[in-house]
């Protein structure tokens, strides 16, 4: 279920470092849910500079470079999780995936956002059948353990 989608400005960033920053943000992603690399999901939107407007400008209209207090990019990115997940990961996945993106992409994190979005297990589909039907018994068997869902 672990789906991330980073939405950055198009010609900003090499794809060298946007192929780091996908890596490193699935890592972690793995890591935090302990959840099989097979099951995360790494999306990157891209988005138009001349019709992406941060900080009181259209990003093409600043002629800064990455890093620079200028530079208006403005990296947002999302996630989703299944609904019961405990705040603690929300909150480390939203501060690890901000590190690593002001790290790999050089850009200046008070313009970086990012949100969790929960879904309900039955609202989610897993080759067409909810998420409460596929995973029942591994949710079922993480509750008895006490290991977060």
């Amino acid at each position: 279920m672990p789906i991330l989608t980073l939405h950055l400005v198009e010609g900003r960033h090499s794809p060298e470092d946007i192929r780091a920053v996908v890596a490193a943000c699935a890592d972690a992603y793995a890591n935090e849910l302990n959840s099989p690399m097979d099951r995360v999901r790494a999306f990157v939107r891209f988005h138009d500079p001349a019709l992406t407007f941060v900080a009181g400008a259209f990003v093409d209209d600043v002629d800064a470079p990455a890093g620079h207090p200028a530079d208006p990019t403005a990296p947002f990115f999302e996630f989703i999780v299944l609904k019961g997940r405990p705040l603690a990961q929300r909150q480390n996945l939203l501060a690890t995936f901000t590190d690593l993106v002001v790290s790999h992409l050089n850009v200046r994190r008070e313009l970086v956002r990012g949100r969790a979005i929960e879904v309900d297990p039955q609202d989610w589909g897993i080759g067409g059948t909810p998420a409460s039907t596929m995973r029942a018994s591994e949710i079922a068997a993480r509750a008895a353990a006490g290991v977060p869902q």
